[in-house]
């Protein structure tokens, strides 16, 4: 029986793993995608995450795990109205694959099992455990003290655990060759209604101009990223040569008084699967932390299952106002997210 198994190699779940692997728990974590796993992010390291891998992991990102141009000087948000707001920040241009492939080879030198290609499709508390269904080649079971679910909001656990079905936002984005007249260095937020129903974005990753859009209705993405490049080519001289690739993700939708799941029983929640999101989908440094807190009370309270969640909950208190107080932040900016103000 393990101590602990971790679902989902992001930054939350190895951020969990690596700290109680690191405390001597017999820890399996394990990742539904082959590593290294990809996602579709801005991969904007803010300078809180960077302070967090330093913090979790004993060293800053490596090199390999970066792309052009390195160094992010902060973002730029043009509100509702058309008004601009420039906020200078130290921060990392990173490939999440090449990133969350470290986070994981970490979590493994820490002495936690690491399977990839493994979807975990159900998890039963018993008497004392949890009991794992796991897929890889083949259906197959493994138990454990504790579970912690950090598969993000893509994840089927947490639905089939509580039954509940999360709010989605749907993001897509266009990676292209071409030029523009905008400064690399910095991640840039479009909150007007007209060109999306949540948000549109632009960054430069190794010379790729990144478009995205975040929509309810699926049926509209092309619409609204239509008038997103439109707008680009108007405002700021936009053109593409080629399209080198597209991708669509999901990622909760938050709303007013940003809800946290904290778990149920022995199964803990984390990162994106509990809730934790900042404004503009900035999910790494709450999944770090969070990730981090639930592992820690789990080791705090190995003995004690009880209070483990209500340590857990507390843990958390600072990420959780810290996370209300940029919502509400962006809400008094923008009239677009008015409801969370």
């Amino acid at each position: 029986m393990y101590d602990v198994i971790v679902v989902g190699a992001g930054p939350a779940g190895c951020t969990a793993a690596k700290a109680l692997a690191e405390n001597g728990y017999k820890v399996l974590l394990v990742e539904k995608f082959r590593m290294p796993r990809y996602k579709s992010c801005s991969g904007v390291l803010i300078k809180k995450s960077m302070e967090l891998v330093k913090n979790y992991f004993g060293e800053a990102v490596p090199e390999f795990a970066m792309c052009t141009p390195t160094g992010n000087r902060g973002m730029i948000f043009t509100n509702d109205v058309g008004k601009e707001y420039h906020f200078e920040q130290e921060g990392l241009n990173v490939w999440r694959s090449h990133f969350d492939g470290w986070l994981a080879e970490k979590a493994k030198e820490s002495g936690a099992e690491v399977r990839d290609g493994v979807a975990a499709f159900s998890c039963t508390e018993k008497d004392g455990f949890v009991e794992a269904g796991l897929h890889g080649q083949k259906n197959y079971t493994e138990r454990a003290r504790y579970v912690i679910d950090c598969e993000g909001v893509v994840g089927a656990l947490k639905r089939k655990i509580t039954g509940e079905v999360p709010g989605y936002i749907i993001t897509y984005q266009t990676f292209n060759q071409g030029s523009i007249d905008l400064d690399p260095h910095y991640f840039y937020a479009y909150l007007q209604p007209e060109l999306s129903e949540y948000d549109a974005w632009f960054n430069v990753k190794d010379g790729l101009l990144v478009f995205g859009v975040s929509v309810k209705d699926m049926d509209k993405i092309g619409h609204y990223y239509g008038r997103f490049i439109t707008y680009m080519e108007e405002k700021h001289h936009l053109q593409i040569s080629r399209q080198a690739k597209e991708e669509k993700w999901l990622m909760p939708h938050i709303r007013p008084g940003c809800h946290v799941d904290y778990g149920v029983g022995r199964i803990l929640f984390a990162g994106e699967a509990a809730g934790f999101l900042n404004p503009m989908g900035e999910g790494i440094s709450a999944g770090m932390e969070s990730g981090y807190c639930a592992a820690d009370a789990v080791a705090q309270n190995f003995d004690n299952p009880e209070t483990v969640r209500a340590a857990y909950r507390q843990s958390t208190e600072n990420l959780k106002s810290y996370m209300q107080r940029q919502w509400s932040f962006v809400g008094g900016m923008a009239g677009t997210f008015r409801e969370m103000e």
